[in-house]
């Protein structure tokens, strides 16, 4: 099977041309658009049909950094969410808590301006969080990008969070 950089005739890597991939990927969505496909037999359409989820999959994986350091690690064999390693830093751990509880705190006291510095805060890891994941790419450090994976994704999670209190109070 190929994968989703081949399907879209990128070089496999974390750091991607995303103008590259927009292109890519609306010339191979429209060759299986629905009706091109209208006058076909049934089998024709329920390829096309597949063709499109396997390349909208492939799109928002690569387009997404969490999901596409992910499958980068998946392409090396390693499964940043197994669940039986569950080794993690303690520091970050400690912080998840805190962060947690910041959240918790934040909400029960109904304050827009904490709120807004607790979303620009958690934005701030991420964006930090990504380069971190970029540079151990670079260097082929997968312990290191499977950990910051997973911070990737509770930092995710938690601004999900955040942002959907906001959107509450609005």
């Amino acid at each position: 099977m190929q994968n989703y950089f081949e399907l879209f005739s990128l070089e496999v890597g974390f750091d991607i041309d995303f103008e590259a991939l927009e292109n890519a990927y609306q010339t191979q969505i429209s060759t299986f658009h629905p009706d091109k496909f209208a006058t076909k037999s049934d089998k024709e359409k329920s390829l096309a049909l597949q063709n499109t989820s396997l390349i909208n999959t492939a799109f928002d994986t690569l387009n997404s950094a969490l999901l596409r350091a992910t499958y980068l690690l998946d392409l090396q064999g390693i499964n940043a969410f197994d669940e039986k390693d569950t080794q993690m830093d303690t520091n970050f751990l400690m912080s998840q808590i805190a962060l947690r509880e910041k959240l918790e705190s934040i909400g029960l006291g109904k304050d827009e301006l904490e709120l807004d510095d607790f979303i620009q805060n958690i934005g701030d890891k991420v964006k930090q969080n990504i380069i971190q994941i970029k540079q151990y790419f670079d260097t082929d450090n997968f312990e290191k990008i499977k950990n910051l994976v997973r911070e990737l994704k509770f930092y995710n999670q938690l601004n999900l969070q955040a942002n959907q209190l906001m959107d509450e109070w609005l």
